[in-house]
């Protein structure tokens, strides 16, 4: 009966602990499949530099550059650059917005021409998805600002108490003859017409601002719902509990030895924060321009707490290939994080080399497609992708034009934006198969028209049907770095 009782003992014992083994192991198998973070900013200065670029992260610290670390929008509007950029969700995710500063530095606009009379815009995208954008269009928002001389680094938040927008953002308006940047606001709900500019934070003097940005904070986290971090000189924090009310002052960062330009350390800007999803405690991500280093994260447990925040302990984040510089981070549910990287796959640049040209690659020049003669550079670079219209099949996305497939429209080829319809899906998707002038090359067949193939005729990229031997050689291509 001892021995009986010994073994009966074991046994719950053994089972008491297999459920308390997964008891525990149960959090950590959630916790790794909990959707990581999308971070949306920009890497320098110069024409590449200052256009929309995307980083994933599954813990918040730790970030990986999307889209093979090519941008995934450039600007075609204003000073066709952008900056600063801001990553908007609708409170019933049913829409996002990009807003960005319309500047490019370096690539035909220097600094004195944008403080002093610069563009008076934002730039805006839309989607519904996170990964179709709309074509940008300018938002001037600082145009009814008296001696308003720009618009830079532009946020929103939503308001509940007014059911809409707040955008706010930094313009110039010089003080006895020298230049103050000062924070304005106006309300939208379309990021396409704005109520009139109101001065939201100035700084007594001649202290300059342009960056601040606004965090929500969950109740029994400090005294304030809303924290906003801005650089002022140095890093700034106010608390509120109405995002148009009364703002407190609660200190700034430089006891962590995180300064600004009025001292020495370690001087940053581009305040950006992030909550983690599996805990209270945050992180501001802040820009360090001066040593030309992009991003590191400073975190904290209570963001109205200046003395809660550290300085990040040797390599406890890494920020990816890309410089990060002053963006936004957005936390991701499953279903946006499945499209995203779907959709900015870090597939590679590769080319399209014609099997009877040999010296010859399918390149686009104003939009039209053709075979040309030694090509190296972007207009000759595609991505590969998953075909928009059915799985097994490919679509053909440009480097330098991000968002521009390959489409076929009376059988002529151009590179077109993709507008999310089924139709263009269906004109930009094909099928690859053995060469049909050599089963160790490639050829492509239509998706919509399966009797015709990609070729080229007379260097020009058609889509016809194949019947004769120079056919299958012009429909014929390798698929090459």
């Amino acid at each position: 009966m001892a021995r009986l009782f010994t073994r009966l003992a074991a046994i719950f014992l053994a089972v008491g602990l297999f459920f308390t083994s997964q008891s525990l192991a149960a959090p950590q198998r959630a916790e790794a499949a909990d959707p990581g973070y999308l971070m949306l900013h920009f890497t320098g200065e110069g024409s590449g530099g200052q256009q929309m670029y995307l980083a994933h992260s599954a813990d918040g610290l730790r970030w990986n550059d999307l889209n093979g670390g090519a941008p995934i929008l450039r600007s075609t509007i204003g000073t066709k650059g952008v900056r600063d950029p801001a990553l908007v969700r609708s409170p019933d995710g049913s829409k996002y917005w990009i807003i960005a500063t319309d500047l490019c530095i370096s690539c035909g606009q220097s600094w004195s021409d944008s403080i002093n009379n610069g563009s008076r815009n934002i730039v805006v995208w839309e989607s519904t998805d996170l990964v179709s954008w709309s074509e940008p269009w300018l938002l001037n928002v600082a145009g009814a600002i008296p001696d308003g001389r720009n618009a830079w680094a532009p946020e929103a938040i939503w308001n509940p108490a007014t059911n809409d927008y707040v955008l706010y953002w930094s313009t110039n308006v010089p003080l006895d003859g020298r230049t103050k940047h000062r924070i304005f606001y106006a309300r939208t709900s379309d990021f396409r017409s704005i109520t009139t500019p109101q001065i939201y934070i100035d700084r007594p003097g001649t202290q300059e601002l342009i960056d601040t940005q606004i965090v929500e904070v969950p109740d029994g986290v400090g005294n304030y719902r809303y924290v906003r971090a801005s650089g002022d000189g140095q890093i700034t924090l106010e608390g509120s509990n109405s995002i148009l009310g009364t703002w407190t002052a609660l200190g700034n960062l430089l006891g962590i030895g995180v300064t600004g330009t009025q001292g020495p350390g370690n001087t940053v800007e581009g305040p950006m924060w992030m909550k983690f999803r599996d805990r209270n405690e945050w992180a501001l991500y802040l820009d360090q321009y001066a040593t030309g280093r992009g991003y590191m994260p400073v975190t904290t447990t209570n963001p109205s707490a200046t003395g809660t925040y550290q300085l990040p302990a040797s390599g406890s984040y890494s920020m990816g290939v890309n410089k990060k510089r002053h963006g936004s981070i957005l936390n991701l549910t499953a279903a946006e994080e499945t499209r995203v990287l779907a959709r900015y796959a870090n597939t590679p640049a590769q080319r399209l080399q014609s099997f009877n040209f040999q010296d010859r690659y399918v390149r686009h020049a104003n939009f039209d497609v053709l075979i040309d003669q030694n090509v190296t550079s972007d207009d000759a670079k595609f991505r590969l992708r998953p075909g928009l219209a059915g799985t097994g099949t490919v679509s053909f996305e440009s480097v330098n034009n991000p968002g521009y497939f390959l489409r076929h429209a009376n059988y002529d080829f151009q590179l077109v934006r993709n507008d999310g319809t089924a139709q263009f899906a269906a004109d930009a998707t094909f099928r690859k198969v053995a060469g049909l002038a050599d089963s160790t090359w490639s050829s492509f067949q239509s998706y919509n028209h399966p009797d015709r193939y990609i070729r080229h005729y007379a260097y020009k990229l058609r889509l016809d049907p194949i019947t004769t031997a120079t056919g299958r050689g012009d429909a014929t291509f390798r698929v090459t770095n």
